[in-house]
């Protein structure tokens, strides 16, 4: 939906017009590599893929389960996995990440496209959050991180510990390097790096939406540090733009990758040119975001590429670009390759039930630009009175076209809930009587995230259901687009969705 190539040697901003907030990156040989917060949505921790910096594709997560197992089986917004930092090292990749509820985990693998090992939790306690590994010249290993002031009690200030060199384990209760309060306010998701002779601290502070890169250095890991602005908003129109990664390329040419908060469409990703003048790094133009520019000269050219968004479920896996609203329970969905569907069976609602907030089997991905229309054909089996399947775009705020199962017929609405995270019940608009077991479901978002709803029997003539919705964030995420297929009562059986195909356009 969004290509960041431009096709004549340039590219534009966003790189990533999609919800891969705190983004982090290496370069390893010829490839490129990128993480992000995943929060509780799972699979968890994503990683991408990328030959020029430009052109991703997401080609795997680190673990498919969150852990502890039973607290994520329910939805946990705005908890789990935060700012994670993404290291090469002794052959090895590691992630660093938080859950700020638990501590600091460590996770490695020697292919980041393959198996990643169970996270170890390096640190227990609420309130670490934003750790990122440095192995020094001489051996010994460092942990910058910082404090989340909603489990700590305080905030502003970064911390840096001694670490074992395997990563499992940090050798002292840390030491306070710089203190935020007065210049630099909400300092956090901090980056550790070496050179020439230098320790930098690369740190967003300022907040998320109005903030700015703040550049730390000295030749003491310890302090004391001097300090710069390397970017911020200035005249542009990228706001906040913050908290990423300081990568180089083969032919020497660096570059910062961060993002920028976009209300409801999430924390989308740009890449700037990055120079280095009296050994501070100057990022953008001149300290400004840059909207377009040359690509990053990687010695070859690579075709477009972005991630995934269509899925035609006609293979034994879902697409990389689905994430569930909790850990995944067994038969919520399974791939039928047999019949070139993925097959929903209906789940009950939790007790109490007000909202899809509270649902754990919502199968949704990220939206991955600024306007784009969603189709998706659906044969429903009810078996049961009220099963309900939708089409949900999720956020504090959500709305849907939902299919019900009423005395013996099918039914089409729109619903949805307003401040659904403070536990405000759903509504639903008039419904229409639907009379084919197969249909098609659509949401058309137009500039500013705003959704209509509409559904057709033959995928040519669609008809507008209810009113138009403006998509609104979920907690510390952009909003999503997604499935949901749910039941009243306790059965022994379910009925169910095939889901023939899902195509964004």
């Amino acid at each position: 939906m969004w290509v960041a190539d431009n096709g004549d040697g340039t590219y534009k901003n966003p790189i990533l017009h999609a919800d891969y907030s705190d983004p982090d990156a290496i370069r390893v040989g010829d490839d490129f590599y990128l993480t992000a917060s995943s929060f509780s949505d799972v699979p968890g921790l994503p990683i991408l893929h990328s030959k020029d910096l430009v052109n991703w594709q997401i080609i795997n997560y680190v673990f498919r389960q969150q852990e502890p197992a039973e607290v994520f089986a329910k939805p946990q917004h705005g908890n789990g996995v935060w700012a994670p930092a993404i290291r090469y090292h002794n052959n090895e990749f590691y992630i660093f990440y938080p859950d700020p509820d638990y501590g600091i985990y460590m996770t490695k693998t020697k292919n980041p496209a393959g198996e990643w090992e169970k996270p170890v939790l390096v640190k227990a306690g609420k309130g670490l959050i934003d750790p990122c590994p440095l192995w020094d010249d001489d051996g010994k290993a460092y942990l910058v991180s910082a404090f989340a002031g909603s489990r700590a009690g305080f905030k502003s200030v970064l911390m840096v510990s001694q670490m074992s060199p395997d990563g499992t384990k940090l050798l002292d209760d840390g030491v306070l390097v710089f203190d935020g309060h007065d210049k630099h306010p909400t300092i956090e998701g901090p980056k550790l790096y070496k050179r020439n002779g230098y320790y930098y601290i690369f740190a967003p502070a300022g907040g998320v939406p109005t903030g700015w890169q703040l550049i730390l250095r000295s030749k003491n890991i310890y302090g004391p540090w001097e300090e710069k602005i390397a970017l911020a908003q200035g005249k542009s129109t990228t706001n906040g733009p913050h908290q990423g990664a300081w990568v180089t390329t083969q032919t020497g040419e660096d570059w910062f990758l961060h993002f920028q908060d976009k209300g409801a469409y999430g924390r989308i990703v740009h890449l700037q040119p990055m120079k280095w003048v009296d050994d501070f790094p100057v990022m953008g133009n001149n300290g400004e975001p840059v909207l377009t520019y040359k690509k990053p000269n990687v010695g070859k050219t690579y075709p477009k590429e972005t991630p995934v968004e269509s899925d035609e479920f006609n293979d034994n896996k879902i697409g990389l670009q689905w994430q569930w609203h909790a850990n995944y329970q067994t038969g919520w969905a399974l791939p039928f390759p047999a019949k070139g569907v993925l097959r929903l069976n209906s789940v009950q609602l939790p007790d109490n039930y007000k909202s899809l907030w509270d649902v754990p089997n919502l199968l949704q991905q990220k939206f991955p630009a600024e306007e784009f229309t969603v189709t998706t054909k659906a044969t429903f089996e009810p078996r049961f009175e009220g099963e309900k399947f939708g089409l949900v775009v999720m956020g504090l705020d959500y709305s849907y076209i939902g299919v019900t199962y009423k005395g013996g017929k099918l039914y089409v609405a729109q619903a949805g809930a307003r401040d659904a995270d403070k536990g405000n019940a759903e509504t639903e608009n008039v419904p229409f009587a639907l009379n084919e077991k197969t249909f098609y479901l659509r949401v058309k978002v137009a500039k500013d995230a705003m959704c209509n709803f509409s559904f057709s029997t033959d995928n040519k003539s669609f008809t507008n259901v209810g009113v138009p919705f403006k998509a609104r964030e979920g907690k510390w995420i952009g909003a999503k687009v997604g499935f949901f297929f749910v039941h009243n009562g306790k059965f022994n059986d379910h009925g169910t969705v095939d889901l023939d195909w899902f195509h964004v356009e």
